[in-house]
């Protein structure tokens, strides 16, 4: 049993599957070196899942998410990032249908 869509082994393979034949080449280039940075700056001033907080709860940070993603015109500003824990982060993409539902 898993909390989000995958265990934690079978995540990481996803998300490298994702990465590699998923993606778009173009908004892939966008998450190198300057974007682990501002990542890792993120996540370290949030480092509780913000949706979880609304409810009370307390998660670590898991992913670092754009609200409007790179693909349609967002960018790495603060205003447009999200701390979240991964069943968070697979829920909204699940809703959006961006991203689990291409296959």
């Amino acid at each position: 049993m898993t909390e989000g869509r995958f265990c934690e082994e079978h995540g990481k393979q996803e998300n490298r599957r994702y990465e590699k034949y998923d993606r778009d080449p173009v908004v892939r280039r966008r998450y190198g070196r300057a974007w682990k940075r501002i990542r890792d700056c993120y996540a370290a001033k949030h480092p509780f899942c913000e949706e979880c907080r609304k409810k009370g709860l307390l998660r670590p940070v898991e992913e670092v998410h754009h609200k409007l993603p790179l693909a349609e015109g967002g960018t790495h500003d603060e205003e447009n990032l999200v701390s979240l824990c991964q069943p968070c982060h697979a829920r909204i993409h699940a809703e959006r249908g961006d991203r689990w539902n291409k296959h």
